[in-house]
């Protein structure tokens, strides 16, 4: 038979080599058998392999009893001495078939077991060290699942890093919490005696922030949230060099994290930015000559079509021939603001109340292209120079400079006489920390108070300058460079209750909407149309503007709100003297008692259009009577004034 010829020479060729004799010894003949019995059960294709391969290996064994006797006889002797050499019995003709069954089994058995899939990880990785699947759809299915397998593998190992890594951040964070304590009073107490402690400070600082942030959860042991609060303005006070005054409202204004990023946007300077004088150039063009001369800029933002950002230059940016030409003008950009709300038109009539150095005021010029009318006011002489020398500078021939009180505009220039009024307010100075530190200590509550009655004043006097009835203006714009709610949104309440006007919305994109509620104060809802800019948020000195609509020439209280907001002395008066303040609120009932008498009286007259003769004299003993009456008011006023100022001198 052939495959009995092809065993036979097998045997007589060779004999199993040394190498071959030691290892498969140790892979016992039973162990294919089972494993393709019991694996063979769940893949048919293999198991029918493997009976195949059985029924080889039976035949042989009966084909070869049938053999002659001198085969049996020549077979034996190789037999023989296959056995003193290899020492594998009476069956070692078979050995070679056996063995290379054996390795079949072992072949089948391990596809078989990759392909089941039920192995262990180790044994998927030592699979395919041994031989390959039978065919090839086997082998690509058994490479696409190890593949999936070591993605997930992959996938599950790292979020498991993950959740291990960030248990380990919480852990830190809470022994870190658990460190964490407020100091006590000896601490603090052998603090100040020597000189601050900043690293202590920092990170003191830092730990009263992250515990503010979540005070459930990293609330220091024993301490309260006003404790924290108390600890907090002391040592910002103390690294950053404000006074108690100027920080305590800084803590009340804004949460602790953003705290920080404003105290330190302060410590750090603002962008140089420079704005196009429209009447002499365009921005693509001076920016073409300023890179020429070596400055290193950029268009400011989408918001502004004639601003530039420097960042740095090789030149003086203020001494180039460009700007001695008046090319431009060195402006922050905070202050493009309130004139981008004003809006100018063309041949209008416009007061700049607070005008001087002149960058708003060129700003209108170049935006009403020279047409119109400005009143540029400034009531510091000594910054009329400056004021004077940008406006010819800049090639500016609309524009009337004056020396006047904001609050005597009105008489000056008349009620109701222009078109549009500008009023940057002077102010505290407390959004512009970054150009001037003595802020810090400077500022206290009193002079905020100070600051805040001049601005009402200043605002209702602007108000009274505007005709409501212009076809093209009735517009106020009210700015300030301070973060303070009094300055801001207490005065521009305050014009809503004094005047007919009304916020309407500043026509900038951007910016936070103003305070309605601040502490005990409650404003009109209207205010959110305010907007404010800070330096952390915006990249610009902190800012303030809001938009007025003048609705009629008509005021809500009485005709003159000096008494309302008289001058700074009349606020220092002890309350020894309300019975003179009833005094004058009794001569304000008798004039209004005598008007309406005297209206009630010419209504009488014209109804009874009796001799023309003797309603003449009559009519005219009323007016005279009118203007004594009111002279006296006037003189009774003026007189109360200066006593209560000689009052307020004797008692300083």
């Amino acid at each position: 038979m052939p495959a009995l010829t092809r065993n036979k020479k097998k045997g007589a060729k060779s004999q199993t080599p040394p190498t071959k004799q030691v290892t498969k010894p140790k892979t016992p003949p039973s162990k294919p058998q089972t494993t393709t019995l019991k694996k063979g059960a769940k893949k048919p294709p293999l198991k029918k392999q493997k009976k195949e391969v059985v029924v080889e290996e039976e035949p042989l064994e009966e084909d070869d009893e049938l053999v002659s006797d001198c085969s049996i006889d020549a077979e034996s002797e190789e037999l023989d001495e296959s056995d003193d050499e290899g020492g594998k019995g009476s069956n070692g003709f078979f050995s070679d078939d056996e063995e290379e069954n054996d390795e079949d089994d072992e072949t089948l058995g391990d596809d078989f077991l990759e392909g089941s899939g039920d192995e262990d990880e180790e044994e998927e990785e030592e699979g395919p060290s041994d031989v390959g699947s039978d065919s090839d759809s086997d082998e690509d299915d058994d490479d696409l699942v190890k593949q999936s397998e070591a993605i997930d593998r992959k996938l599950a190992k790292q979020k498991a890093d993950a959740e291990a890594e960030q248990q380990e951040l919480n852990k830190q964070d809470e022994s870190e919490h658990d460190a964490f304590r407020l100091p006590t009073e000896e601490e603090l107490e052998e603090e100040a005696r020597g000189p601050p402690d900043l690293p202590l400070l920092k990170t003191r600082i830092e730990d009263i922030v992250r515990a503010l942030k979540n005070f459930k959860a990293f609330r220091p042991a024993g301490a309260t949230r006003k404790e924290c609060v108390e600890q907090l303005k002391a040592d910002l006070g103390s690294y950053y060099g404000y006074n108690s005054f100027l920080i305590g409202t800084l803590v009340e204004m804004f949460p602790p994290g953003e705290l920080m990023e404003l105290i330190e946007a302060f410590e750090k300077q603002r962008p140089t930015s420079i704005r196009t004088n429209t009447l002499k150039t365009r921005r693509r063009d001076l920016a073409d000559v300023l890179l020429n001369r070596g400055v290193n800029l950029d268009p400011l933002s989408k918001w502004s079509k004639v601003g530039l950002v420097i960042y740095d230059s090789q030149v003086p940016i203020g001494a180039t021939p460009e700007y001695l030409a008046g090319y431009y003008m060195l402006q922050g950009a905070s202050s493009f603001l309130p004139v981008m709300a004003l809006a100018p038109r063309e041949n209008e009539r416009i007061v700049d109340v607070a005008a001087a150095p002149g960058g708003k005021t060129t700003y209108i010029a170049a935006l009403m292209k020279n047409t119109g009318l400005i009143y540029a006011n400034e009531m510091k002489v000594p910054r009329l120079k400056s004021l004077t020398a940008n406006l010819h500078r800049m090639g500016v021939t609309n524009t009337i400079v004056c020396n006047y009180d904001g609050r005597e505009l009105p008489k000056v220039l008349g009620q109701n006489t222009v078109d549009r009024v500008l009023l940057d307010a002077p102010c505290s100075g407390t959004g512009v920390i970054s150009k001037d530190e003595s802020v810090k200590i400077s500022k206290t509550a009193d002079e905020i108070k100070k600051f805040a009655h001049l601005q009402k004043q200043l605002i209702l006097a602007a108000i009274d300058m505007v005709d409501a009835n212009s076809k093209t203006g009735g517009y106020i714009v009210y700015s300030t460079c301070s973060l303070m709610v009094a300055e801001n949104e207490a005065v521009i309440d305050y014009a809503l209750k004094k005047r007919d006007v009304k916020l309407v919305t500043c026509g900038l994109d951007f910016g936070r909407k103003g305070f309605t509620r601040f502490r005990e104060h409650r404003f009109q809802p209207s205010l959110d149309k305010t907007r404010r800019f800070y330096p952390h948020v915006h990249n610009m000195d902190g800012f303030f503007v809001a938009k007025l609509k003048k609705m009629s020439n008509m005021n809500k209280s009485s005709e003159d709100d000096d008494e309302a907001v008289e001058t700074v002395e009349q606020d220092e008066v002890s309350d020894d003297d309300d019975d003179e303040a009833e005094a004058i609120e009794e001569n304000r009932n008798k004039e209004r008692r005598t008007k309406s008498k005297e209206d009630k009286r010419s209504k009488k007259d014209k109804k009874s259009k009796s001799e023309n003769g003797n309603v003449e004299p009559k009519a005219r003993k009323q007016k005279k009577k009118r203007s004594e009456w009111k002279n006296e008011i006037a003189q009774a006023r003026e007189e109360k004034r200066i006593a209560m100022r000689e009052k307020a001198k004797e008692k300083k």
